[in-house]
């Protein structure tokens, strides 16, 4: 992406936080940097973040995709939603003063990469911390063998599931085998942190149901938009066909449709970026607080592992002792227990801090997406409002073109109009001239008898009087 520029946060449409004040910039008058970044180093950042502030709610980064990286449509998309991420990690109270934010804003090529390799190798400062306290004792998990000095048993978070070292494999082991026996050290908010998850676990299926209904509706709008084009163009090719006055009507309901169709177009694009996409943010941030309450519990894992491996040496410790000769192996033991214990104590402290950084998010997640929920639901509302009275208002103007004049019927105008009126009159006085006259008295008469001054009666149907006494076949 392009370089980015923290003094145009503000300035930038970003639906999701434009109502956020840039607290890292009230914060930092008069710094500014101009750094490039790619990619892998937000994903970096986004690692970094999760260490650092283990339960904190860490805005969703973008997907990867595979194919058409590299097209202009993309590329800006992937910028947006970069920058949308960076402007949600700025403004987050628990991630604002983070030391791998500094970094990644203000750090140059050399220090950034050395910063990355830093963490690579496991640089985390507490960690270190935690690692120098247990490393070196001569110990180990499961006996008597040597431990590495890098094992990472202070605070490790999330197990790694593909160790490189042999420590890192005893820990893993250790760790591993405390979460299958599901015995884990307790503590007086477990009760709440299970209902937390059980809220968190319920809002997910919910919200995932109205995200498909949602996704439904901009798929309803853009067929309607669809068909709008296809019943206009049927109209305009049936104006085509008629006579001038019904032609040019048809084909003004046909160029009707086709403005509804652009309208109900827009329509649904912006259905799918003020309530689609919304949705689908929501349900990636409730992913995030599920990883929150995923970092409490490996810190939980973590520190119930050691103390686990407290009580073994321990019981270890009382055998030694017990054995005769064996002074040295014991008071390596001891020495081992007092460096797990301290490392169980920095455990505990990042488990308890873990844990009330976990409730501050939840209860900030909770304030903060009540509001953009009734945000997005009035805008939707508002979006349904305006097409619907744009939709009423197009018809509305139709309806007088359509009345104006009178339409024929078959093409040809007025004129055809008049001569086919005066067809209809003619046909008419025939019919009546072809008539029978009445008889002007009682007596019988000769009807069969043509009258002369009459040239039409000589053509006309004439019948016999079977009464007339004489005539009868």
């Amino acid at each position: 992406p392009p370089p980015f520029d923290p003094t145009t946060l503000s300035q930038q449409n970003n639906d999701t936080s434009s109502t956020m004040p840039d607290l890292f910039l009230q914060n930092n008058q008069g710094q500014y940097s101009s750094v490039l970044r790619r990619y892998s180093d937000f994903l970096w950042l986004y690692e970094r973040l999760h260490k650092q502030r283990a339960g904190a709610i860490v805005p969703p980064l973008p997907e990867k995709q595979a194919v058409s990286r590299f097209s202009p449509e993309f590329v800006e998309e992937r910028r947006c939603a970069l920058e949308r991420f960076l402007r949600r990690v700025i403004c987050h109270p628990e991630l604002m003063d983070c030391e791998a934010l500094g970094v990644f804003l203000r750090a140059d090529d050399v220090t950034f990469q050395h910063a990355k390799n830093v963490s690579k190798s496991g640089g985390d400062k507490r960690g270190s911390a935690g690692n120098n306290i247990i490393g070196g004792d001569g110990g180990s998990f499961g006996g008597g063998d040597s431990m590495h000095s890098s094992a990472h048993l202070a605070g490790a978070g999330a197990f790694n599931l593909t160790p490189q070292k042999t420590a890192g494999i005893k820990k893993w082991f250790s760790e591993a085998k405390t979460t299958l026996s599901n015995d884990l050290v307790s503590s007086p908010d477990d009760d709440l942190f299970d209902e937390i998850e059980r809220y968190i676990e319920s809002l997910n299926i919910q919200m995932k149901r109205v995200s498909n209904q949602a996704s439904g509706l901009v798929r309803k709008s853009k067929e309607i938009a669809n068909g709008l084009f296809e019943f206009g163009l049927a109209f305009h090719q049936l104006g085509q066909s008629e006579g001038e006055v019904l032609g040019k009507k048809l084909q003004l309901v046909g160029s009707t449709a086709d403005t509804l169709s652009g309208l109900s177009a827009q329509h649904a694009d912006a259905e799918w970026k003020k309530l689609e996409e919304p949705f689908k943010d929501y349900l990636k941030m409730i992913h995030a607080v599920k990883l929150a309450l995923g970092r409490r519990h490996d810190k939980r894992v973590s520190y119930t592992a050691l103390l686990h491996e407290i009580q073994t040496r321990e019981v270890n410790l009382h055998r030694l002792r017990m054995s005769p000769g064996r002074e040295g192996q014991a008071y390596s033991t001891e020495m081992s227990i007092q460096r797990y214990q301290a490392a169980a104590e920095v455990a505990r402290e990042d488990y308890a801090e873990c844990s009330q950084r976990v409730l501050r998010e939840v209860d900030r997640f909770k304030r903060e997406k009540a509001e953009e929920m009734k945000m997005v639901v009035l805008e939707f509302i508002t979006l349904e409002i305006e097409l619907n009275r744009s939709m009423e208002k197009i018809w509305g103007e139709l309806v007088p073109q359509l009345e104006e004049g009178s339409v024929a019927v078959g093409g040809g105008g007025s004129d055809a109009s008049s001569s086919v009126a005066a067809a209809s009159s003619s046909a008419q006085q025939a019919t009546m001239v072809n008539l029978p006259p009445m008889p002007a008295t009682s007596q019988p008469t000769y009807s069969n008898i043509p009258v002369a001054s009459d040239p039409m009666m000589e053509s006309s149907i004439q019948y016999r009087d079977n009464n007339i006494v004489g005539m009868g076949m």
